[in-house]
C-alpha cells in the first residue's frame, strides 16, 4: 500500500463562518467554485446531506473514463465536515472554517493512499502538483462565493 499523502491549504475570508461552512456543505454553492471536473452529488433516491452517516458520491470527469468515489461523512459538527472515501484513493477530506477577527478562517486537509502501485505511480507522476494547485484555487473560488453570497443577502 502506498504511504499516506497530505495536502493542506488555508484562506482567510471575509465573511461569517456560517457562510463559508454553507459553501463547502451546500450544494448549490458547492457547484459554483468546485473544479467543473468534479461533480458531487448524492446517491441515486436519496438526498444530499453532509449529517454524520450520509453518503454522497464524488464523479471526476477526466477523459476517457469517470472515476467515483463513494464518500461517508465521519465527521460533522458545526464548521467542520469530514469526508472519508475507500475506492481508488483511500482518505478522507477535512473541511474546517473557525471565526477569525471579523472573517473566517477556512482549512482543507486532504489526506490519501493510493493502494494501487500503478495508480499510485501515474498520480504522483502526472496528478499530484495539479491537484494541489487545484486544491488552492478552489478556496480562492470558494472565497469569491462566499463573500459575494453573504454581501447578497
Amino acid at each position: 500500500m502506498s504511504d499516506l499523502q497530505l495536502f493542506q491549504h488555508t484562506i482567510m475570508i471575509a465573511t461569517s463562518s456560517s457562510w463559508v461552512e454553507r459553501c463547502f456543505t451546500e450544494l448549490e454553492y458547492m457547484h459554483q467554485w468546485l473544479n467543473p471536473a468534479l461533480r458531487c452529488e448524492a446517491l441515486p433516491g436519496e438526498s444530499w446531506s453532509t449529517q454524520q452517516g450520509a453518503q454522497s458520491r464524488f464523479i471526476m470527469q477526466v477523459p476517457i473514463f469517470r472515476p467515483v468515489l463513494i464518500s461517508t461523512v465521519v465527521e460533522r459538527a458545526p464548521g467542520l465536515v469530514v469526508w472519508e472515501f475507500d475506492g481508488f484513493f483511500q482518505g478522507r477530506d477535512r473541511w474546517e472554517v473557525q471565526p477569525e477577527g471579523s472573517g473566517s478562517l477556512l482549512i482543507n486537509r486532504f489526506e490519501f493512499t493510493i493502494p494501487n502501485p500503478l495508480i499510485s505511480f501515474g498520480f504522483n507522476t502526472f496528478a499530484a502538483k495539479w491537484t494541489q494547485a487545484d486544491m488552492a484555487a478552489q478556496l480562492v473560488r470558494l472565497k469569491q462565493v462566499a463573500e459575494r453570497a453573504s454581501m447578497a443577502a
